[in-house]
């Protein structure tokens, strides 16, 4: 285990729901992921950290969820984007083949972040080990609801995360009494229908 992970692991404990990481899956993302985070698939797998606040996912199977977000939007054409993490409450962390970690977007507010990055081919390994030891447990909570959500409705599973009914955009409250578990996929598409996805008033914008 490199130095980067180990000091992740060091801020949010060992992995839950860990699930191996096919070799076909390593080939098919080999020049449109850095081969660091290939690596740590490899070594690591796909799972939860942080007792299941923050996941390393499948990007594969979030292409729809990626779709739907971003589809008519200024970023859809702006750079080809993969789902490589997310929280228990849909912060989505989004990586561009050439941009590197240059989008994330919150899901329950539908409103993202656009970070203006310029990177050699070389420099996105950097890149990931930056963005992988950059993480934060709090940072991924939602309102402190992370460990009252857990011990009420129980751990996630890696396809599971946290949802508010009704939703933050229709009007509903941020409150524990109003989460549920739910299918993660499902719940961010039905996220993504709700309302157009709008920049933060800080967030710088593609050009």
């Amino acid at each position: 285990m490199d130095k980067i992970f180990s000091k992740f692991i060091g801020n949010f404990g060992p992995p839950i729901d860990r699930r191996e990481v096919p070799t076909s899956t390593i080939e098919r993302y080999r020049d449109k992921l850095p081969s660091k985070l290939l690596e740590y698939w490899s070594e690591h797998g796909w799972g939860g950290y942080g007792e299941g606040i923050f996941w390393l996912v499948n990007p594969q199977e979030y292409d729809a969820v990626v779709s739907y977000w971003i589809a008519g939007t200024v970023l859809d054409s702006h750079d080809n984007y993969h789902l490589i993490a997310r929280s228990a409450f849909g912060d989505l962390y989004l990586w561009g083949e050439r941009t590197g970690f240059s989008l994330e977007i919150a899901s329950f507010s539908s409103q993202y972040v656009f970070y203006k990055t310029d990177f050699t081919k070389e420099q996105l390994n950097t890149e990931l080990q930056g963005f992988i030891l950059s993480r934060k447990v709090d940072s991924n909570d939602f309102n402190g609801l992370f460990k009252p959500a857990r011990e009420k409705l129980g751990r996630l599973k890696h396809d599971e995360m946290y949802g508010f009914f009704p939703a933050l955009m229709l009007g509903g409250s941020d409150s524990l009494q109003h989460l549920q578990k739910v299918s993660a996929i499902e719940h961010l598409v039905f996220l993504a229908q709700l309302t157009d996805l709008q920049p933060y008033p800080f967030s710088e914008q593609p050009d």
